[in-house]
């Protein structure tokens, strides 16, 4: 039988298997990252209680002695017990805004080289979609270029995704793709998304707005509890 015939995949195909590859990695990006994350959480929470609680003692201190605000001001950013409070929260949320994408760009990494340059000449999600990754004449990719194109990806990333983007447009290449003389192809048969990955990309808005919600009033809930707690301290 002849290899089917292939033209170049559009944006929402390419997205939809890339989330799905993301889905997969996601769990493994918790399992590793956990023993970190959770112990850059649990510093985070005790700094903030610290500065919270450092924050309320001297403004009742301050306000007590009929000082000004800028005095307070200039109070706090002498007091060592501050200082090392805010060191510690920034390092925690530092920890905790760089390690998750940081240890999933490494398993990424090792994700796309795997499957990319496998006679599957795709990931599982692309598979799931029945797109390839290939070179400007349809071969299979040698794992130098495999890391090539993904090194090239960082930059559709620091672009805002504008290097993503341009996959919208014909001949739907991204950034990446024109900087590594690569190509996702799918089969000219299948290039409209299936009903189960409109379903999978639906899924996905749902869960974006309900986590942005959830987030929100998680931090509230939080944030009131430090200053109650503060307070009552206090």
């Amino acid at each position: 039988m002849p290899p089917p015939e292939r033209a170049p995949a559009g944006f929402w195909l390419r997205y939809a298997a890339w989330s799905l590859d993301a889905a997969c990695l996601l769990p493994l990006v918790l399992l590793l990252g956990w023993p970190i994350l959770g112990a850059a959480a649990e510093q985070a929470e005790a700094a903030l209680r610290a500065v919270v609680a450092g924050m309320t003692q001297q403004l009742d201190s301050f306000v007590a002695a009929g000082q000004s605000p800028l005095a307070m001001a200039l109070a706090l950013l002498s007091d060592p017990r501050m200082t090392s409070a805010v060191g510690q929260l920034s390092s925690a949320l530092t920890t905790l805004l760089l390690a998750p994408p940081l240890l999933y760009a490494l398993l990424a990494c090792l994700w796309s080289l795997a499957f990319e340059s496998s006679r599957w000449q795709a990931t599982p999600g692309k598979r799931a979609f029945g797109l390839i990754v290939a070179d400007g004449h349809g071969n299979r990719l040698a794992l130098p270029r495999v890391l090539t194109r993904f090194a090239a990806a960082g930059l559709s990333w620091l672009t805002l995704n504008l290097g993503h983007a341009m996959a919208l447009l014909a001949p739907h290449l991204a950034l990446h793709d024109r900087l590594s003389g690569t190509r996702v192809l799918a089969d000219s048969a299948r290039r409209v998304l299936p009903t189960w990955g409109r379903g999978w990309l639906l899924l996905q808005a749902i869960a974006g707005v309900l986590s942005v919600a959830w987030l929100f009033l998680a931090l509230r809930d939080w944030t009131q509890t430090l200053l109650a707690q503060a307070l009552g301290a206090a």
